[in-house]
């Protein structure tokens, strides 16, 4: 049974911008305690790792743990024709709760480390290769959210998720950010996660481009969701999924 909508939303929004608090407020940590980039990425990608897999066991089960507008269109797509998806009014309510919370993730990063609020950021990621690197991200993040809904998998998610993201830090050259809403939250940061606005779109462009690609392999491996399930979870960072009894 879903929670009520207000406590979803408020779910998404707060667990968002602890995501984008966990990534900003480490890479500024790591900055300040070494100058060796490798070490600034791998206490980063440590940091994001345990975060989101804390993140997502506490907000899975009230909202699904979304945290990524990628991940509430695609739950919304695939789920659209049966009753446990997500209709358009959440979908409506979903998107700017994660964007107003990772907008407010980012502030609450530089506050707590001194930095000025609000500072758009000017680390320039304006190149086809982080785009590709986007793609490929989001793509894999989407093949295993919707991939582990489908095969009623739910109990792996939270370690999946993370370990997800935090192995394509270092095998994406874009450090894969593989979530819009993350993205614009890391524009108002002017610090090592930052991301120039102006780098913005292109990014959440080819993390939308991932998101369908990665629902066209989950279709090519799994085939198509043919019937409603009898009960349905959430599944940590992913669609409210059906599981069988």
């Amino acid at each position: 049974m879903k929670a009520p909508l207000g406590r979803r939303v408020a779910a998404e929004a707060i667990g968002t911008g602890l995501l984008v608090t966990v990534v900003v407020g480490s890479g500024i940590q790591a900055t300040d305690l070494s100058r060796d980039v490798g070490v600034q990425l791998i206490a980063n990608s440590l940091a994001t790792v345990f975060g989101l897999y804390v993140l997502i066991t506490v907000f899975g089960p009230v909202s699904g743990a979304h945290f990524n507008p990628a991940v509430t269109l695609t739950a919304w797509f695939t789920g659209r024709r049966t009753p446990e998806g997500l209709t358009a009014r959440e979908v409506a309510a979903y998107l700017p709760a994660q964007l107003a919370g990772a907008i407010g993730g980012a502030v609450l990063a530089d506050a707590m480390f001194g930095r000025p609020l609000a500072r758009f950021s000017t680390h320039d990621r304006f190149a086809g290769p982080l785009w590709l690197g986007e793609v490929v991200a989001t793509a894999g993040l989407i093949l295993l959210v919707v991939g582990l809904g489908r095969t009623g998998r739910a109990a792996p998610a939270p370690a999946a998720v993370a370990s997800w993201i935090g192995a394509a830090y270092w095998f994406t050259s874009s450090t894969a950010f593989a979530n819009p809403a993350v993205t614009v939250g890391r524009a108002f940061t002017d610090t090592f996660a930052g991301i120039a606005p102006a780098s913005v779109a292109p990014f959440v462009a080819a993390q939308l481009a991932g998101a369908v690609l990665g629902l066209g392999i989950v279709t090519a491996v799994h085939g198509p969701r043919t019937a409603p399930a009898r009960h349905d979870t959430a599944i940590p960072g992913g669609e409210p999924q059906p599981v069988s009894s």
